[in-house]
């Protein structure tokens, strides 16, 4: 019948928690509640409440469309759907300065828990129970709303994988794998907690700036209403609303691996807070993403550090009693070793390497013969870097043609709270008296904060001081 779903949650649970590769699930959620969630539906659930919409121009650009230079306005669902739909009503309210012709707006990351909080029954709309995690509904989960155009920088998640729900409209996935890091010039400026950003617009990329993203390795794929899309941990994404009015749920699937990116991510906040909050208050360079509310002291970020820590050490601690008990424990132990190092280039879980050792020892291929893709499970493939879905090509940016999607440069501005300590005239004045014999190169452009940052919180060395710190807490 049409009520019978293609896969158990038991065997759905294994997909998720064992495909290193995007894929998209078909025919999961077709009696979910929340596919009647249009903004039309919601806009009525909602009942006038306001929500933000970040506002960004359809005009291409080579830079990426960075939170921080949005635009932003708080307009109720209602208020967004006439904009949408170009209707005069909206030439008066929030969005009346903002041509649809010329603009998209996106309400994204949005909790549910909090625009439904006097409304909980709504959570059970959302059943991930399907999806093998009971208990998990619309209180674990995001909400998002755009109009055409409205896209995320291309970016990674530090924590867990995560499953997409299409509801209206259609949105289009470019998606990289973790190997592909480099390539994709990864930077923690704009700094949020758990988002490591790209340098490169994918949808307009500067390949004479950035040459080494010709050797990344695009998965494209188009998401339509009722399909589900798993995205691995640490998979690159760049998301773009390519019909007038989108709406998606996702929700993060907490994993052992998180345990060390808490690690990795506490070290970073310390370093970008502390180098940032030092930096003279007039330079105006807006480092702190629009979803950390400020940046906080360095006691605190301390303290974060010590906690992300002793829970690593928990988890380990428990891993090893239960692999103790376990008579396979010295074979295993052995495969968790040898399978370190790999997981970080395949991106391959530790509920991977648990249950699927040899996933660690052999051709990807065989983990692949175990998926039992199809018509219910569709695999998203690579595709040349050449030609994209809108048939465009990308080239190198000395003015001949580009790829060109609806992205552009952002307006507006955000100013962020932050401590900073001012440097004093005397340093000042001895920085400007230095000896000809030591100042720069005049042909050198001078090296910034960011510059600096860039490199110090890389995800490769965040990685590395990470490994030595557990070390360090471990003798």
């Amino acid at each position: 019948g049409k009520d019978v779903k293609p896969f158990t949650p038991e065997k759905t649970k294994e997909i998720v928690m064992s495909l290193q590769q995007p894929a998209v699930f078909c025919n999961m959620v077709g009696d979910w509640p929340a596919l009647h969630w249009n903004v039309k539906y919601l806009s009525a659930v909602l009942e006038g409440k306001t929500i933000q919409f970040r506002l960004g121009l359809k005009m291409v650009d080579l830079v990426p469309q960075f939170e921080t230079s949005c635009s932003y306005v708080e307009a109720t669902l209602e208020e967004f759907l006439a904009w949408s739909c170009g209707q005069p009503s909206c030439l008066s309210g929030p969005f009346s300065c903002y041509d649809y012709s010329k603009y998209w707006a996106y309400a994204d990351y949005k909790y549910i828990a909090r625009i439904f909080e006097d409304k909980p029954e709504n959570f059970q709309d959302i059943r991930w129970s399907d999806f093998g995690f009971p208990g998990r509904s619309g209180k674990e989960s995001t909400l998002w709303i755009g109009s055409e155009g409205a896209n995320t920088p291309c970016h990674l998640d530090s924590y867990g994988c995560n499953l997409v729900l299409q509801v209206q409209g259609r949105k289009r996935w470019h998606l990289f794998p973790p190997g592909d890091t480099s390539f994709l010039y990864p930077t923690r400026i704009p700094y949020e907690e758990s988002s490591i950003f790209s340098k490169v617009n994918i949808a307009n990329p500067d390949l004479k700036r950035f040459p080494e993203f010709r050797n990344s390795t695009p998965h494209v794929v188009t998401l339509s209403p009722g399909q589900v899309l798993l995205v691995p941990r640490h998979w690159w994404h760049y998301v773009e609303s390519i019909d007038p009015v989108t709406v998606s749920i996702n929700s993060w699937i907490e994993l052992d691996a998180d345990h060390e990116a808490r690690v990795e991510e506490a070290i970073t906040r310390m370093l970008v807070c502390a180098i940032k909050s030092a930096e003279n208050p007039s330079d105006g360079d807006l480092w702190l993403n629009p979803t950390e509310v400020e940046a906080t002291s360095h006691e605190i970020n301390l303290q974060y550090l010590n906690k992300a820590v002793s829970a690593y050490l928990k988890c380990q601690q428990t891993s090893v009693s239960g692999q103790a008990r376990s008579s396979s424990t010295s074979t295993e132990q052995r495969t968790n070793t040898s399978c370190k190092r790999k997981r970080r280039e395949v991106g391959c879980e530790p509920e991977g390497c648990t249950h699927l050792t040899q996933d660690c020892l052999t051709p990807k291929a065989k983990e692949l013969q175990k998926i039992p893709f199809g018509p219910q499970l569709i695999q998203v493939l690579p595709q040349p870097h050449k030609t994209n879905v809108m048939g465009a090509v990308a080239v190198e940016s000395d003015g001949r043609d580009v790829l060109r999607e609806n992205e552009g440069e952002h307006l507006g501005e955000l100013h962020c709270k932050r401590k900073r300590l001012l440097m004093s005239n005397d340093c000042e004045t001895a920085a400007h008296e230095m000896d000809s014999d030591c100042s720069p190169c005049t042909s050198q452009t001078p090296l910034s904060t960011n510059d600096l940052l860039d490199c110090l919180v890389n995800p490769r060395v965040i990685s590395l001081v990470a490994q030595l710190l557990l070390e360090r807490t471990s003798v």
